[in-house]
């Protein structure tokens, strides 16, 4: 069975974007824990959160993922601005211990001249400082298309990450559609070399969500740039192996791609038919 959802908006409340995502069809869904350009985050309704919790289960939903805020640098060269994203994202896993065992997911960063390799240390650092034993959600890198001086681009560059983190169980990668396309790999032409390449050097037990996004951009672009679904150059048919492809299929797929709520409704609909 194919767990498909969108990003929702949570200004509604928890209960209200479970109830949404049925009403589109969705068995899983995304979510900003705050707002995405800024660090404010609306105070915690326990009551809304177990009530999503219930719903999840009595409606046998995958995973959800909350997405942290794009602003959150563990890489930064400004110690305030690495210790500002270690709270938030610290804060953030407090808050998703009301609707246990989610995923939670974040870029990287960006080292911002730094070097690939001190913006791998930095990150697994903050990570060190907010990873928790009793934590039950899972922490997601995410794969990115490596513009400008971001993190995480290539494969080895999430694995560095990870090798360094202590609690590495609670640790786990998102890849993205457009990102890893933009990024130079080939998961149009070559998706099982792709994922192959993924197995050596990350380990797809690591694999625990997918962005399903087509891209405005040609493969080794580096630009992300989000298309809808069957538009873009990844294009339908490559997009209808990944959904079915063995390796992946029983994730949690997330729909970023430019859209209002009845854009992703025909969207989800459109995958589940394509699904084998």
């Amino acid at each position: 069975m194919l767990h498909i959802g969108c990003h929702l908006s949570s200004t509604k409340g928890f209960a209200a974007m479970g109830r949404t995502a049925l009403e589109l069809g969705a068995d899983t869904f995304q979510f900003f824990t705050r707002n995405p350009r800024g660090s404010r985050a609306k105070a915690l309704d326990t009551a809304d959160a177990a009530a999503l919790s219930t719903l999840l289960a009595e409606k046998g939903f995958a995973p959800i993922v909350a997405h942290a805020p794009y602003i959150l640098n563990l890489c930064s060269d400004k110690e305030e601005n690495r210790r500002f994203a270690a709270e938030t994202m610290a804060d953030d896993l407090r808050r998703l211990e009301h609707i246990p065992g989610q995923l939670y997911n974040f870029h990287p960063g960006s080292h911002v001249g730094q070097g690939t390799e001190r913006g791998v240390e930095l990150i697994a650092q903050g990570l060190n400082t907010i990873l928790r034993p009793d934590q039950s959600t899972t922490v997601l890198l995410e794969t990115m298309a490596g513009k400008g001086s971001e993190v995480g681009g290539r494969f080895e560059e999430l694995r560095s990450i990870l090798d360094r983190v202590e609690l590495g169980e609670k640790m786990g990668v998102c890849l993205d559609t457009c990102h890893v396309h933009d990024g130079g790999y080939d998961i149009v032409n070559d998706l099982d070399g792709v994922l192959t390449e993924f197995d050596r050097v990350i380990g797809l037990e690591r694999l625990k969500a997918i962005h399903l996004n087509d891209s405005k951009n040609p493969q080794g672009a580096a630009k992300d740039r989000h298309e809808c679904l069957g538009r873009g150059h990844i294009g339908l048919e490559a997009l209808e192996r990944i959904v079915n492809h063995p390796a992946l299929r029983d994730l949690p797929f997330c729909l970023e791609t430019p859209n209002e709520l009845p854009g992703y409704r025909a969207e989800i609909e459109l995958m589940r038919s394509l699904t084998k």
